[in-house]
């Protein structure tokens, strides 16, 4: 089974949702905040380290920088940073996992490495408890090797902690951010794949080469460690270290594979985004018909099974999952919505007091910043994170896997929501402050704009809870019912219709089109139960609406 031929079918499937969306009557409804024009990025975070490394494995000062794509680099010194000379390492942060607990650190130390390579982790554990430890900053990968840090203060702990766990949620989502067909499709071809292997991981974090490396990476893991354990030589930290290297190794070649087979794909790939697009444009009416038809049927066949399945464990478990869900991200759009409105009120402050002070300067570029700085935003963060393990046993119960993409969907969220609420405040007040106002008439246009600000922020953020909550449900209930239905074989047909295939435009798939039809069966349910928990006055959603609406999933 080669993943290619899947990828191709989900770009024909993806295109065809974002073009009936876009020629359709069933928009979904208008932002009303503008849309900020900044990408999102990371706040630049440097200062002294300390850091295992060597062999053995020893505690070294070092600089370290934290680049705004989410990028690690450490030097020797800080002006050899400053100097443009080149770093000891760098490390794209995608896929790692932060500890600020060395004891918590090791016992995921234990589950990663075969009990068999004992003698490594007691040296490294003997590393990492050396009372000289006292704040660490301890990154796990499970192909890479570990980094290994730590810091003097609690309040260095902290912000490296901070500005860490932003690199590594930028570098993990930037497949989900993209509202782009392609990225939709490459994201539901790979779990298309997964589930047609059996594997229930989620792998979708990081680019297109990074979330291919981690299934190949998965898919080599048991015959890699045995092979580690069989040719690596030697004893305690050496071999550990040993190992780390060859696993770095091992991700570099993978990795560069990857790369190389996605960018030799690109040419066949842009081909055939424009093929699919003329003639998906050319037939659409007549491929949305038959669309319509085959589900019409496929529902017929599945109408039973579905809803015996849908009265059993969905039933029972969606109340309850709704509301888990609703918790953290309701808590997020609040936050956002409370330190907008601290933000305004300090810039009213500074402007009454002194209006070209520049304090008031440096407030208004503090404002403009907001989204991107970790300190404030943990407060739109910190439920998601605590909801995590409440959702993990939740998720897990029916199979998902993808907790860490639902809470770094959930930051997102609020994240892109601040920077919508500053850029629209941003430019409604250039538009209404002139320098004919004094101080006190400017501080009334202020708060005018804050007014409506305020109000455009209430209709998105009930829009965007409502979208994001479907959008979830159905991540986590879809796979669920597919393989309580026991679709996978059936799934494997070639296209259902004939004609299709004369037009040259393989859209529509057997598993497609199951697909739908559990999802229209679902987003009843989900809404149902969406009314009951955020009020009656939303109107049901349709597949069409769902089809057109999401991006490709903030998993």
């Amino acid at each position: 089974m080669t993943f290619l031929p899947i990828y191709r079918r989900q770009l024909a499937t993806a295109l065809l949702t974002h073009i009936s969306q876009e020629l359709g009557s069933q928009e979904p409804a208008r932002c009303q905040l503008s849309r900020s024009k900044k990408l999102p990025r990371v706040r630049e975070h440097q200062g002294p380290l300390i850091q295992l490394r060597g062999n053995p494995p020893q505690w070294h000062p070092i600089f370290c920088v934290l680049r705004g794509d989410g990028c690690l680099e450490w030097f020797s010194h800080k002006e050899e940073c400053e100097s443009g000379g080149r770093p000891l390492g760098s490390s794209a942060l995608t896929g790692y996992t932060l500890f600020t607990s060395q004891h918590e650190y090791l016992r995921l130390l234990d589950d990663l490495w075969p009990h068999s390579l004992g003698d490594c982790v007691e040296e490294v554990s003997a590393r990492l408890l050396e009372e000289s430890v006292s704040f660490p900053l301890l990154l796990l990968h499970p192909f890479r090797a570990h980094l290994c840090f730590s810091v003097d203060t609690r309040e260095a702990q902290r912000a490296w902690r901070l500005a860490l766990q932003g690199g590594i949620r930028l570098r993990d989502t930037v497949l989900q951010r993209s509202q782009a067909p392609a990225a939709r499709a490459f994201l539901d071809a790979v779990r298309v794949y997964q589930r047609r292997r059996g594997c229930d991981e989620d792998l979708t974090l990081g680019s297109d080469a990074e979330v291919l490396s981690a299934v190949l990476l998965r898919e080599l893991l048991p015959a890699l460690r045995a092979e580690t354990l069989r040719d690596l030589n030697g004893a305690g930290g050496a071999r550990a270290w040993a190992c780390t290297e060859l696993w770095d190794a091992v991700h570099a070649a993978v990795l560069a594979r990857a790369s190389a087979g996605l960018r030799a794909f690109q040419p066949e790939k842009d081909e055939l985004l424009a093929a699919l697009e003329r003639t998906i444009r050319a037939d659409l009416e007549q491929i949305l018909q038959q669309r319509a038809r085959l589900a019409g049927r496929l529902g017929e066949e599945l109408r039973g099974p579905l809803e015996k399945c849908l009265r059993g464990t969905v039933d029972a478990q969606l109340p309850q999952l709704t509301h888990t869900l609703l918790s953290p991200v309701g808590a997020a759009l609040q936050a956002v919505r409370t330190l907008f409105v601290r933000g305004v009120d300090r810039l009213s402050r500074q402007l009454l007091a002194n209006p070209s002070s520049p304090r008031l300067r440096r407030e208004v570029y503090g404002f403009g910043e907001m989204p991107w700085n970790p300190e404030l935003m943990q407060a739109c963060y910190l439920d998601a994170e605590r909801s995590q393990d409440c959702l993990r046993q939740l998720a897990e119960s029916l199979g998902f896997r993808g907790t860490r993409s639902l809470v770094f969907g959930v930051q997102d969220l609020a994240q892109q929501l601040m920077a919508d609420v500053v850029a629209t405040f941003l430019q409604l007040a250039d538009q209404c402050l002139t320098a004919s106002l004094d101080r006190d008439q400017a501080a009334q246009q202020l708060e005018k704009v804050r007014g409506r600000v305020l109000k455009k922020l209430t209709s998105d953020s009930q829009a965007s809870q409502r979208r994001f909550i479907q959008d979830w449900l159905l991540r986590i209930l879809s796979p669920f019912v597919w393989n309580q239905l026991g679709l996978s074989e059936k799934s494997e047909q070639p296209e259902m219709d004939g004609d299709l295939l004369a037009l040259g435009c393989p859209v529509l798939t057997s598993e497609g089109i199951y697909g739908d039809v559990i999802k229209d069966f679902l987003l009843q349910k989900i809404d149902r139960e969406l009314k009951e928990a955020l009020g009656a006055s939303d109107r049901a959603c349709t597949m069409a609406d769902f089809l057109g609406s999401v991006g490709p999933g903030r998993s």
